[in-house]
């Protein structure tokens, strides 16, 4: 228990952190990490949050956010530890940054912000930081789908991209083809192209790649549980079926949702 638990929430929490990562007093586990060994941690926090907010559960919602920011309050004392930032620096920096990315809102500017030019501002700040390529900023941790969007989305600001989705289109039937074609040891990349610009097409549909492809995730796991729930149910035992008796199954499951969409 906190020897100060009237402490502001987050003070208290990082006397906590602080606590554990004392030397004498603190936890061997969480001695024990470093910035590497702890981003895994990190990076499933966040998705964690997404999680809870796609499943509407405010509760759980609250619960995981409250796991993320431990995650930077942890990063920020092995920071403060090695001499680099503090916690306070780190707040600090969001907020110039946060105020630098709203003129129209903190400083002389008029308007409303888009997209335009909200991507102007962050490339600013990208020249300011030294920048010399178009790509450089974009996370190499970011999850693969939602990297190529990004990495695509800085090459069309400087010219880089096809006029319209036939360019994307064409461009998929061509590398479907050379995957079909590529010895064992070429699949690899060939398969990555054809994701590559199926990424394209969708974003120029205007579909968040990475937003889609979670969505038919959930949707097939939706559908194949109520496939096995009905078979299972019917008597029959859904690994055992044909092709054929389970691809019927599907179709009931499509039908039944469909009608349920309208009802």
């Amino acid at each position: 228990m906190s020897d100060t638990p009237h402490q502001p929430p987050i003070d208290r929490l990082l006397a906590i952190m602080a606590r554990l990562r004392d030397p004498e007093r603190g936890c061997g586990w969480d001695l024990a990490q470093n910035f590497a060994t702890i981003a895994p941690y990190t990076i499933e926090e966040a998705y964690e949050v997404a999680d809870a907010i796609e499943r509407g559960d405010m509760a759980e919602l609250k619960s995981e956010l409250g796991d993320l920011l431990l995650q930077v309050v942890f990063h920020a004392r092995m920071a403060e530890e090695a001499g680099l930032f503090s916690f306070d620096d780190v707040a600090a920096a969001i907020s110039d940054k946060m105020e630098a990315r709203h003129p129209h809102i903190f400083g002389d500017e008029t308007g409303t912000m888009d997209n335009a030019r909200w991507e102007d501002l962050k490339a600013g700040e990208r020249a300011t930081a030294g920048a010399t390529s178009a790509m450089d900023g974009v996370a190499r941790a970011l999850p693969a789908l939602l990297r190529s969007e990004k990495l695509q989305k800085r090459a069309a600001r400087v010219g880089f991209e096809w006029h319209d989705v036939k360019g994307p289109r064409d461009k998929l039937l061509e590398e479907l083809q050379e995957l079909e074609e590529a010895d064992e040891p070429d699949r690899l990349m060939e398969a990555g192209d054809v994701l590559f610009v199926a990424v394209n097409i969708v974003r120029r549909y205007g579909v968040d790649a990475e937003e889609a492809l979670r969505a038919a995730n959930a949707k097939f796991e939706r559908r194949f549980r109520a496939m096995e729930r009905l078979a299972a149910e019917a008597g029959q035992d859904f690994a055992a079926l044909s092709l054929d008796d389970q691809e019927a199954w599907w179709q009931a499951v499509k039908k039944a949702e469909k009608a349920a969409s309208k009802a």
